[in-house]
């Protein structure tokens, strides 16, 4: 019974150490009770391990559902390092979700980590896509994996995931960046749809993306403005094309499952300052869940939200997930 209750401690002791990788935001009441959202963190450049926190709080505290966020961990200590390109603990979280929201940049996780993800969206479950999701993995160093063909640059499955999951793969900087912010406009045709309820004023300081692969089938819910500054009251360039920043795509897989996506080229941490951004997500989250989307839903913060400017090598050092959850 000793050996029984030692080995049952230290099974204890592991799980509490794994958990300890992840923030989780037990949902409150609300119509998303029961619904559970797995938010991966894990880009370099535009702090997802500052803005899906937050997005997790308000959709755990405002609308009830169970969320857990995923980051880059530094193994040697335990902090969230987005520098750490092949370590995001927890993915067999996703073996029980309903939606995940993925904001990975250029990530090589381990196969046994990816097959997690593999399995969620060949189940035909849905995924949002944030910023720079489009290129969320690179492999070109891993050419044996048996995902090397997600790296966003492949040729075997062409654009690997972010072209063929989420509609788009990277194809450069459509804007200035850091020089020219970006203007969410409704496209007309899509004015009526459910997650664009409530959404009217959509601006963010991060620059419009190319997009060149959106299909006839996709429905493009904004299109993006180039404005000739950082300010929301910046003058629009003209000279520049609209693209789309935030669409809805589908992918069926060879077993005939279909993955819905909706994919937002716009979605920074400071983008995130939007009202009417916060709430379109908040809305997809309804919508792909099976919920009615509220006809102006809740995105007020829960406690402070100061983002950190996009930038390589400005997040913050020392953070562990745990610190970031509700107390």
């Amino acid at each position: 019974m000793k050996a029984i209750a030692i080995l049952l401690a230290a099974a204890n002791l592991a799980l509490a150490a794994s958990a300890a990788d992840w923030a989780t935001f037990p949902g409150k009441s609300g119509p998303g009770h029961g619904k559970r959202i797995v938010l991966l963190a894990g880009d370099e450049e535009y702090r997802s391990e500052e803005g899906l926190p937050m997005l997790a709080k308000i959709l755990s505290q405002r609308h009830g559902f169970d969320c857990t966020v995923l980051f880059a961990i530094n193994p040697a200590d335990g902090t969230i390092d987005p520098l750490t390109l092949t370590n995001v603990p927890g993915m067999a979280q996703l073996d029980n979700a309903d939606l995940v929201i993925c904001q990975f940049r250029f990530r090589e996780l381990p196969d046994a980590d990816m097959e997690h993800l593999a399995k969620y969206l060949q189940a035909g479950k849905p995924i949002i896509g944030l910023r720079t999701a489009t290129h969320s993995f690179a492999y070109e160093k891993n050419k044996q994996s048996r995902f090397a063909a997600w790296d966003w640059q492949s040729k075997e499955w062409s654009g690997g995931f972010g072209e063929q999951v989420l509609g788009e793969t990277w194809i450069n900087h459509h804007g200035d960046h850091g020089k020219e912010s970006t203007r969410g406009l409704i496209d007309g045709m899509s004015a009526g749809h459910p997650i664009l309820r409530g959404v009217k004023d959509v601006w963010g300081p991060t620059d419009v993306y190319s997009v060149i692969h959106v299909r006839p089938a996709d429905t493009v819910l904004l299109h993006g403005l180039s404005l000739r500054g950082m300010t929301p009251d910046a003058p629009p360039n003209y000279d520049k094309s609209l693209m789309p920043i935030v669409w809805l795509h589908s992918y069926t897989w060879p077993n005939g499952r279909t993955s819905h996506a909706l994919t937002s080229t716009i979605g920074a941490a400071v983008d995130l300052q939007s009202e009417d951004l916060r709430r379109l997500f908040v809305n997809a989250c309804y919508w792909f869940t099976g919920l009615e989307v509220p006809a102006k839903a809740d995105v007020s913060y829960v406690g402070d939200y100061h983002p950190s400017y996009f930038g390589f090598g400005k997040f913050v050092k020392g953070v562990k997930p745990a610190e970031l959850e509700l107390k």
